[in-house]
């Protein structure tokens, strides 16, 4: 497998520098990502896209994963809402294509105004469901044209709230240029599950791992207080079984990348250690 980070960039990717790779592959990575907004996407030039591609390639590494920022709800009732989202998602499909980007990420949003990862009862609604289908089928019809992957970054208070809704959604996409994150730590529902954290593990990837693209490696940890916290950690640093969820990328997906997220930069050498020694431990060999 190999191992990437979502951090240590630029916040615009087209000031990329040859000393932000060199810091990252310190840290014995070999994967870069960046984030973008959608509204900004239109004065992004092809010579900007080849510079920092350049770059990349002269460093030995890899451009694993462009994401597209936006705050609109993929399945919005309005179609008004709809239309130029979908512009502006295609403009980064074909940016992601001109960085070589292994991947292009979007987000399913919410019908709460608080933000795509603010839980509400509307999004449930059936309707809501084929909404979703319906658009993430016109983006992968754009992503497939382009020669881009995309996916989907899933999360227990979104839409694709489970392993068993990721499955069922994309099923009804039927296309494998739309695919998901296995991000792990977004679909530990209940505390027991943390703490028998293979067996979730088993669930999870028994569903998703057919539908993956890209990973996020976070952990996660139990912390006091009513009713229930379960909050990100560092890798390493929380109650997961990180060693066994390695071992399940390693047998799905043996040159597949898993990226650090979520951290401020200073916490990067940690998580990057800490995944490389639970690696060696389990018998994973990162490359």
């Amino acid at each position: 497998m190999r191992l990437g980070v979502v951090g240590m960039m630029p916040a615009d990717f087209r000031d990329l520098t040859a000393a932000h790779l060199a810091a990252i592959a310190d840290l014995q990575l070999t994967g870069a990502s960046s984030h973008a907004p959608i509204d900004g996407l239109g004065d992004v030039t092809r010579a900007q896209c080849a510079k920092v591609r350049a770059l990349v390639e002269a460093a030995g590494m890899d451009f694993v994963q462009f994401g597209l920022g936006y705050g609109q709800c993929l399945f919005d009732r309005d179609a008004t809402v709809i239309a130029p989202l979908l512009d502006g998602i295609g403009r980064g499909i074909e940016i992601a294509a001109e960085l070589r980007a292994h991947f292009c990420l979007l987000r399913t949003g919410s019908l709460n105004p608080r933000g795509s990862y603010s839980a509400s009862p509307d999004n449930h609604h059936p309707e809501c469901r084929d909404r979703l289908v319906a658009t993430l089928r016109a983006i992968a019809d754009k992503a497939e044209n382009a020669g881009v992957t995309m996916v989907v970054e899933t999360h227990l208070l979104t839409i694709m709230d489970s392993p068993e809704a990721n499955a069922s959604i994309l099923a009804d996409v039927g296309s494998d240029h739309m695919r998901v994150v296995m991000d792990c730590c977004n679909h530990f529902q209940a505390v027991y599950q943390v703490y028998d954290s293979r067996a979730r593990l088993d669930h999870i990837f028994r569903l998703m791992g057919p539908i993956a693209g890209c990973g996020h490696l976070k952990d996660a940890a139990v912390r006091d207080g009513f009713v229930s916290h379960i909050d990100e950690e560092v890798p390493g640093e929380g109650d997961l079984d990180l060693g066994y969820l390695l071992q399940l990328w390693q047998k799905s997906y043996p040159d597949g990348y898993m990226l650090l997220e979520h951290l401020p930069n200073e916490k990067y050498p940690l998580a990057a250690s800490n995944a490389h020694r639970i690696a060696a431990a389990a018998g994973v060999e990162v490359h």
